[in-house]
């Protein structure tokens, strides 16, 4: 029997009243678990991202279930378990990424850990005393990465993870999202196959705010999902 981690069921996200982005959604993400999440620009994943961040407020659903558990997005045992990495993120502007991972580790309570092998990974060693505003589009994305993956939380949320990285820098990332299911599970929304199909033993198609099908094991195979994107009507 699958051990969940987080399951979400009858969730709801709008901006707007009247005009849900997320409707009637059930998610149910295991432990040490690769999940990809994929639809066309306005399905609703980066939605779903930011609500399980608590960055919007309205929503609504019918239960929250941590480690089985009843909990919610603000609840200091979820935060404190689960690290989210956005495709744009422009805050800390004025921290270099030594500061920057010291801030993350110390709100975390949390000890920084060796992270030569992250940094290396990412080609990111001669940028580790740059202010994060310098850094470029690329390098930025590779600040945010190397804290998320160090600290090894039981989940960890990606959003679009392999925009601005280069090609070494996105192989590497394929290792490290794989391999993370030694430390916890990753929820990743991505736009482009080969992540999904080379990283996820599970893909979750999200359509109109729902998730319309699902893909596990041997069925997650980039002809497969293709065909089942090009299927769904509007899409």
């Amino acid at each position: 029997m699958k051990d969940e981690l987080l399951s979400i069921k009858d969730l709801g996200v709008w901006y707007e009243t009247g005009k849900p982005i997320i409707r009637n959604l059930d998610l149910t993400i295991y432990r040490n678990q690769v999940v990809g999440l994929i639809g066309r620009n306005g399905a609703g994943k980066t939605t779903l991202i930011k609500m399980i961040a608590s960055i919007l407020g309205t929503y609504h659903l019918e239960s929250f279930l941590w480690f089985r558990e009843k909990s919610d997005v603000q609840s200091n045992n979820f935060k404190l378990n689960r690290s989210i990495i956005f495709d744009e993120d422009h805050s800390f502007e004025y921290f270099t990424f030594r500061e920057y991972l010291e801030y993350v580790f110390d709100s975390y309570q949390k000890a920084v850990p060796d992270i030569t092998e992250l940094v290396r990974g990412f080609g990111f060693t001669n940028h580790q005393d740059t202010l994060i505003k310098d850094l470029s589009t690329g390098n930025r994305k590779k600040a945010f990465l190397i804290t998320g993956f160090a600290l090894r939380l039981p989940l960890l949320i990606l959003d679009e993870p392999v925009n601005g990285l280069d090609f070494d820098s996105t192989e590497f990332l394929y290792q490290l999202i794989k391999n993370y299911k030694e430390y916890g599970s990753v929820l990743f929304s991505s736009h482009v196959m080969e992540s999904i199909t080379m990283t996820a033993n599970q893909v979750l198609i999200l359509e109109n705010g729902k998730i319309s099908q699902t893909f596990e094991g041997a069925d997650v195979d980039g002809d497969l999902i293709r065909k089942a994107l090009q299927n769904h009507e509007n899409y």
